[in-house]
C-alpha cells in the first residue's frame, strides 16, 4: 500500500564507475554488447536494492542502460539517424538525433528493462518515457513539414510504448517533457500530443517539467492530460508555490525537494520545511516527494545522500500528519 506523501525519484541515477568504463569500452568495440548488458543489469540491481533499503515507495530503474534521454529513443525508433555531439548545458553533451524518414516504433524500447527492474522488487517501478514534444524539440527535422506533424507522429509511437508498459504491469507511467516551458506558444501542441500518448491508459500518468519560465505556461499547463505534474521546486527557491497560490493547482504534484544541480546536501530540517511549505498550498494526498530532476549529474554517493534525506524528511512529516489527525 502506498502511504501518504509517497517518495519516489524523477528517473535517472548516476552510473557507477565500472559501468561508465564498460560503456566507453563497448563504444570502442573492446567488450561485447552482452558483457555491457551484464554491467547494466548489475547497476540496476544495486539501485533497486538501495531504494528498497532506504524505504523509497515508488521505485525507478535508474536508466543504467540509457545515455541521453532523447537519443536513447531515437536510436530505437525508425526514421532517425544520429548526428555528432552537441552541447546541452554546461559540459554535458549528447548526440543529436536527425529525423530523415517517417517515424515509427519498430519494437519495444523500455519494456524488457521495466520487467527486469520490476522483477527485483514487490514495490511499484515507474515506466519511464521521454515525451514526444521533447524528442521533437531536441532533434533536427529533415523529413516532416513542420514541428507539429513530427510531434504527433512521435506521440503515436510513445503511445504504443506506454500501452505495452501498462500491459507489462506498470502502475505508474512517466512521460518526461522538460522542453515544455521553452516555447510557451507551443503549449497547445504539448497538450495535443500528450493526449495521444496517454490515450486509454489506466495507469497513473505523470509528466516531468523542469527549469523553465512557468509563469508563461501556468495555469495552462494544468490542461496537459496527465494525473500528475512533477516539477523542480527547490532550485527556484520555492517561488512556484507563490504562483500556485494565485491559481489552484488541480492535479497531483511531484514535489522536488532537493536541488540536483548542487553538490550541497540539504539537511533533513530544510527538506521537511519545503514539504511543510507545500502543505500550505496542496492537500497531503496531492503530493509525491522527490528530487527536482534526475540525479544522474551527481556522484553516486551524493545521489544516495539526497535520496536518504528525502525519505527521512517525508517519513517525519507523514508521522506528524498522522499524529495531528488523531488529536
Amino acid at each position: 500500500m502506498i502511504p501518504i506523501l509517497p517518495t519516489t525519484s524523477v528517473g535517472s541515477f548516476p552510473k557507477p564507475d565500472y559501468l561508465k568504463k564498460a560503456r566507453a569500452q563497448a563504444s570502442k568495440g573492446e567488450i561485447s554488447e552482452k558483457k555491457l548488458r551484464e554491467f547494466e543489469e548489475k547497476a540496476t540491481r544495486e539501485w533497486i536494492q538501495f531504494q528498497e533499503e532506504i524505504g523509497i515507495d515508488i521505485l525507478v530503474d535508474g536508466e543504467m542502460y540509457r545515455g541521453d534521454m532523447v537519443t536513447y529513443f531515437a536510436e530505437t525508433l525508425k526514421g532517425f539517424e544520429i548526428s555528432g555531439l552537441v552541447r546541452s548545458y554546461g559540459n554535458r553533451y549528447y548526440r543529436k538525433p536527425v529525423v530523415v524518414d517517417k517515424v515509427k516504433r519498430a519494437k519495444p524500447m523500455t519494456i524488457e528493462w521495466f520487467q527486469f527492474a520490476q522483477s527485483l522488487t514487490k514495490k511499484p517501478v515507474k515506466g519511464m518515457l521521454t515525451g514526444p514534444y521533447t524528442i521533437m524539440d531536441w532533434s533536427f527535422n529533415e523529413y516532416y513539414p513542420d514541428r507539429r506533424e513530427l510531434t504527433l507522429a512521435l506521440a503515436e509511437a510513445i503511445h504504443e510504448e506506454a500501452l505495452d508498459l501498462e500491459k507489462a504491469g506498470a502502475q505508474f507511467i512517466q512521460i518526461d517533457e522538460p522542453a515544455v516551458s521553452v516555447r510557451p506558444e507551443e503549449l497547445p501542441l504539448v497538450i495535443e500530443a500528450m493526449g495521444i500518448a496517454t490515450r486509454g491508459l489506466r495507469a497513473k500518468t505523470i509528466t516531468h517539467i523542469c527549469y523553465g519560465d512557468f509563469e508563461k505556461i501556468y495555469p495552462g499547463m494544468l490542461d496537459i492530460p496527465v494525473d500528475q505534474i512533477d516539477l523542480e521546486i527547490s532550485n527556484s527557491t520555492l517561488n512556484l508555490l507563490e504562483l500556485f497560490k494565485k491559481h489552484p493547482f488541480t492535479k497531483e504534484i511531484g514535489l522536488g525537494v532537493v536541488d540536483v544541480h548542487s553538490h550541497a546536501l540539504e539537511s533533513k530540517d530544510v527538506v521537511k520545511g519545503r514539504i511543510e511549505d507545500a502543505l500550505k498550498v496542496f492537500r497531503p494526498e496531492q503530493i509525491y516527494v522527490d528530487p527536482d530532476c534526475g540525479l544522474k549529474t551527481r556522484e553516486v554517493e551524493e545521489a544516495k545522500d539526497k535520496l536518504r534525506v528525502i525519505v527521512e524528511a517525508a517519513k517525519e512529516v507523514r508521522k506528524e500528519l498522522a499524529q495531528a489527525s488523531r488529536v
